[in-house]
């Protein structure tokens, strides 16, 4: 297996623990804000396993038979290895939204996302964005306040006892109505104190960005942020890419989520630079259906032309285990610098919807890091 190749599960997890027994310090401490991370995609085989016993349901992965261990579970998501780029966006949907089915009650939705606030709170992540997918769960009859409750108590108490700061974004699946859309949106309005920002999700097969411009044209007047999926090697990204960067939303949104297919055109590199467009880039999602050696020159490119990238995790629990630092780990793999690393946590501080004080405290904490190591 050479690097003109994409990365198979087995090689990708050896790669994560190489990472790790290197112990690089420096990517360990910096502080770090985290800007694409789907919440139900943070859902480890630990956690789905008591939710499930919890609520007394079984326990499959993807097609899987029924599981009868969290071992067996924690297995199934680590050795699949779909054939195909095509295998393994539907293996991942499959797993991802099959996953929903556990969460029950507002105390389900509080551990999910407490889970996630105490695993990056180890990693220094001082600020986060959280992408949470509400009809994947309405449509379950989960009513809005279970939901929206337990990730509030979680937001609360990560904020007083882990110091991590967040906010949510509402996104919403590509793949269902423009009708769908619309509810959701005016039911959202009822959580503006925790929702910053409107996204979409979810399978773009056939659905480009502007079937949803009413939707989105009424979140920017309303006063949201709005961002959009432009998923890696998708039938026409770059199109996908170009009405998300100058279209949608009346005049383009605040951010492009993925996106590293503009490193192949140079109009829309222009288009992003000239816009101040930041960009969410989860490298080790990349690696799955990817060709390995594309993905660092491609990220080096949109990095040296000045535009805002920055490194995020995505669906750490179904993505190898690996969170917002394996992806930093990876990026210096692909001949990072450890001061292009800071300059990512800046980029990450500078294009999030944070506030000004917060974001002021955590570039002064990024300095402190960085002098550090390298005080001359």
């Amino acid at each position: 297996m050479g690097i003109d190749d994409a990365l198979p599960r087995k090689l990708r997890r050896k790669l994560r623990e190489d990472f790790m027994a290197a112990r690089d310090d420096f990517v360990r401490d910096i502080p770090k804000v985290e800007l694409h991370v789907h919440i139900e995609g943070t859902l480890t085989p630990e956690l789905r396993w008591k939710l499930a016993q919890r609520n007394g349901l079984k326990v499959k992965f993807g097609k899987s038979p029924e599981l009868h261990s969290m071992e067996e579970l924690r297995y199934a998501m680590n050795s699949a290895e779909p054939k195909t780029e095509d295998e393994e966006r539907e293996f991942f949907f499959e797993s991802y939204y099959g996953a929903f089915d556990t969460l029950k009650s507002k105390q389900d939705y509080f551990d999910l996302a407490m889970n996630y606030f105490e695993h990056v709170a180890t990693m220094n992540v001082r600020y986060c964005e959280i992408f949470f997918d509400p009809q994947g769960h309405t449509s379950r009859g989960i009513a809005w306040d279970v939901m929206m409750g337990g990730f509030k108590e979680a937001q609360i108490k990560a904020q007083s006892e882990l110091n991590v700061r967040s906010s949510w974004i509402m996104c919403l699946l590509r793949d269902l109505s423009t009708e769908d859309a619309m509810d959701h949106y005016k039911a959202a309005l009822l959580y503006r104190d925790m929702i910053v920002g409107i996204g979409l999700d979810s399978n773009e097969y056939n659905r480009p960005p502007l079937l949803f411009q009413e939707v989105f044209t009424l979140a920017r007047r309303d006063g949201f942020r709005i961002t959009m999926h432009c998923d890696v090697g998708q039938d026409n990204t770059h199109e996908h890419i170009r009405q998300v960067a100058s279209e949608i939303g009346e005049y383009g949104a605040d951010r492009i989520d993925h996106g590293l297919n503009a490193a192949d055109k140079p109009e829309l590199m222009d288009l992003i630079l000239k816009r101040d467009i930041g960009m969410t880039i989860c490298p080790w999602a990349y690696m799955r259906y990817q060709t390995y050696a594309e993905l660092g020159p491609k990220m080096r490119l949109l990095f040296d032309a000045g535009i805002r990238i920055t490194v995020n995790s995505d669906d750490p629990a179904f993505m190898d285990d690996a969170w917002i630092l394996h992806n930093l780990l990876l990026t210096k793999h692909f001949g990072f610098t450890d001061k292009e690393i800071a300059m990512l946590a800046r980029n990450a501080v500078t294009v999030s919807w944070a506030t000004q004080s917060t974001k002021e405290k955590i570039l002064r904490e990024i300095d402190a890091v960085y002098e550090r190591f390298y005080p001359d």
